[in-house]
């Protein structure tokens, strides 16, 4: 799959006759899929276990083929999802069909009942791999399998990843796109815009410019199955779903805002009046008010005036210094205050809100001569995720030798536009007369910090290092210099493959 299709002539090759097809280089046929997923049942009667199709229209054309899974517990085997998981796919029935995305193993039976249904005796055209992550992309060799004359569009990198996953020849079959190419499938303009490292380095997103549809791949999408309502306007997404949005958006793509950044850029550029995302409810109104959410996220600006408390605690001392500050915290007016203990709440939740929050104060008692092991794991975790520009304030507690204010930190150091309110407060074992009074001037200082600082622009913090971004995947090196024998962790090429932007 080493040639790369010219835009102009990409449509009249690649939909044309077999000359056409061949002057741009087709690529062969499709090796045998595995002996599981062939399509013919062994019987007659129903070709999926299933039973019938569920299909809903999104427009008049556009249907979407999405199937949840309320019964999976743990997202990615890590994060809970008491409400399950949609995994959504659409199919577009112009004058050539295209299939955007497939789904995880888990519900194939279902996806292909709806997908032969939606197609109804005509051919598949295209299948547009936006996200080859295998929640979306597992059946794609039975999909090749059954519609052997399918063609495949997906970025260079996504090529090998197809390879690891499925017994399939992508270069008898593939083509790869680049920024801006487009496809027309008669009445509809698709254009293809690379999205790298949102959340993998093989990402794009595709916008039907004719009725100004962004399928945004993981963008915009959220834990949560929906219940029978399709679209975002629809249920009540602010009360009912936005801390599953949060929670998605944070942990899963949190890291990489310089590349959501650089996506919400170009969507910026675009008219989109709604926008399919491949987890959680379609969006197609107030679409500007979840965009904003994502900005914010992205760029690790608060999205609330308000105040986080997590705590770790083993035999109740840090917990009351906890309650206590919280206490006074609502005393000096405060709204909304939410305290954690760090032990019970998962990690997940605890980086969700962090994001939310403008200020977070860390209490852990020391352990080991160290922090509070669950503390110092949500510290660690808080760091991995990239989250900057927050202030905070410290609880330490020790019967002996207190130590945990100073090695949170060391962590916090190292994480850019965190700053300090007050000073640290140590509790001996259980709060006294003189801890209590620290405690309520630390709450007297977060209060005048919330009334003053919190702002629309990140904290004023030390100059940031230079960075570079490898233009291959998007990865993004930060660092005094970019090292000559540099070569990208994620996509393997060399330091003469990076630009320097900032």
């Amino acid at each position: 799959m080493d040639k790369e299709i010219n835009r102009r002539t990409f449509l009249k090759g690649i939909t044309g006759s077999a000359v056409g097809l061949a002057a741009m280089g087709m690529m062969g046929g499709v090796a045998a899929a595995e002996e599981q997923e062939k399509a013919e049942p062994a019987v007659e009667g129903k070709k999926q276990f299933s039973g019938v199709h569920n299909i809903r229209k999104v427009t008049d054309d556009l249907v979407y083929l999405g199937v949840s899974d309320r019964r999976i517990e743990l997202f990615e085997n890590v994060y809970p999802i008491a409400r399950g998981i949609s995994y959504n796919s659409y199919l577009l029935l112009d004058e050539k069909t295209v299939l955007f995305d497939t789904v995880d193993r888990s519900v194939t039976g279902q996806f292909f009942e709806n997908l032969e249904y939606a197609l109804d005796g005509r051919k598949l055209d295209y299948l547009i791999v936006n996200h080859m992550e295998p929640d979306h992309s597992s059946a794609i060799a039975q999909v090749v399998h059954r519609y052997p004359e399918v063609k495949l569009l997906c970025t260079e990198l996504a090529v090998s990843m197809i390879a690891q996953f499925h017994e399939i020849d992508i270069a008898k079959h593939g083509y790869t796109v680049t920024e801006g190419m487009e496809l027309s499938t008669g009445r509809h303009r698709l254009i293809f815009t690379m999205a790298p490292m949102v959340h993998w380095p093989e990402v794009m997103m595709t916008y039907d410019a004719t009725d100004k549809i962004l399928f945004s791949a993981d963008a915009f999408g959220t834990f949560g199955a929906p219940g029978g309502n399709l679209f975002a306007d629809e249920v009540n997404f602010e009360t009912e779903w936005l801390a599953d949005a949060r929670r998605y958006y944070t942990n899963i793509v949190g890291k990489y805002g310089p590349q959501v950044q650089d996506v919400l850029a170009k969507a910026a550029a675009l008219d989109i009046s709604m926008i399919c995302p491949l987890h959680g409810p379609i969006w197609r109104e107030n679409i500007g008010w979840f965009i904003d959410k994502y900005d914010k996220w992205s760029s690790y600006t608060p999205e609330e005036d308000a105040v986080l408390v997590v705590y770790g605690s083993v035999y109740g001392g840090t917990e009351n210094a906890a309650g206590v500050l919280a206490s006074k915290l609502s005393e000096g007016g405060a709204r909304n205050v939410t305290v954690l203990d760090v032990s019970k709440t998962h990690v997940s939740e605890l980086i969700a809100e962090s994001f939310r929050c403008s200020h977070i104060v860390l209490a852990s008692m020391t352990y080991n001569m160290g922090i509070f092991t669950p503390m110092k794991n949500f510290l660690l975790d808080l760091q991995a995720h990239n989250l900057q520009n927050r202030s905070y304030a410290l609880v330490e507690n020790g019967s002996w030798s207190p130590a945990s204010g100073r090695l949170m930190q060391e962590i916090l150091d190292q994480m850019p536009g965190m700053k300090q309110i007050g000073s640290t407060v140590t509790v001996r074992s259980t709060t006294n007369e003189e801890s209590y009074a620290s405690l309520c001037a630390l709450a007297e200082e977060i209060i005048a910090s919330l009334h003053g600082t919190l702002s629309d622009a990140p904290l004023t913090q030390a100059p940031a290092a230079a960075k570079w971004r490898c233009t291959v995947c998007g990865y993004v090196y930060e660092g005094d210099s970019l090292p000559a024998d540099y070569t990208c962790p994620l996509c393997g090429v060399g330091a003469d493959k990076f630009e320097q932007i900032s």
